[in-house]
């Protein structure tokens, strides 16, 4: 697809007015105990929503070399349904992280087939919905992670990694780009060739990971300190 034309712009346009609510409703929910039912509804949508999507093209044109749900965006949805559901602080850390982070570079560089093709609806209904999940947790909700559920999820990433490296190997594929980088161009591009641009991909994400820790920590005590 051609990167901000119209299929581009629409569904940015849609985030956009979804962060808007997602903060809004998180906000009025902040001191309710236990997750809501706005919560809970979003985590049920998920599989409700993607699971068909998914499926049909796994049956109409699975290919092993994309298809296989390893990539990162389909670990953050699923810790994204799950932290909607719980709350729990580590699927929550990695909602943030993957989805304030990575997510939202496949969101401003898709490498997807054009509308009207269902991997288009696909890619679309998956990445809006986890950097979605990720803004309503942190931004509305506050549930913010501590330095703990940052190496946690600095672990879980390298972990994933390395997985999916032996499986990209294993059967010719390049999920995570860990291989080579996509066609259609992106910020890996500024990188260096491979492997250096893996290896400070890592650097790069860590280091940011960490800085977002930080100044998410930092506001929230002085929020405190201002109440």
């Amino acid at each position: 697809m051609e990167p901000f034309g119209l299929t581009h712009l629409v569904p940015l346009s849609l985030l956009t007015a979804g962060i808007v609510v997602v903060v809004v409703l998180g906000r009025r929910q902040r001191d309710e105990p236990a997750p809501s039912r706005f919560s809970r509804a979003f985590a049920l949508a998920i599989p409700l929503v993607t699971v068909p999507l998914q499926a049909h093209e796994w049956v109409t044109d699975f290919d092993v070399v994309i298809d296989v749900p390893v990539h990162l965006c389909d670990l953050a949805l699923i810790a994204a349904a799950f932290a909607l559901w719980t709350h729990h602080p580590y699927p929550t850390a990695l909602t943030c992280f993957w989805g304030l982070t990575l997510t939202t570079q496949g969101v401003l560089t898709p490498d997807v087939r054009d509308f009207p093709e269902v991997s288009y609806v696909t890619f679309w209904a998956v990445h809006l919905m986890i950097v979605l999940a990720a803004v309503y947790l942190v931004f509305g909700l506050s549930l913010l992670p501590r330095w703990r559920d940052y190496g946690w999820a600095v672990a879980t990433t390298a972990a994933w990694a390395v997985g999916a490296y032996v499986l990209n190997v294993a059967i010719d594929a390049n999920y995570g780009y860990l291989r080579y980088k996509p066609s259609s161009g992106s910020a890996l591009d500024l990188l260096g060739p491979w492997p250096l641009y893996v290896v400070n991909e890592i650097v790069i994400v860590a280091v940011a990971w960490a800085l977002l820790t930080l100044g998410l920590r930092a506001f929230d005590c002085l929020k405190s300190r201002e109440v």
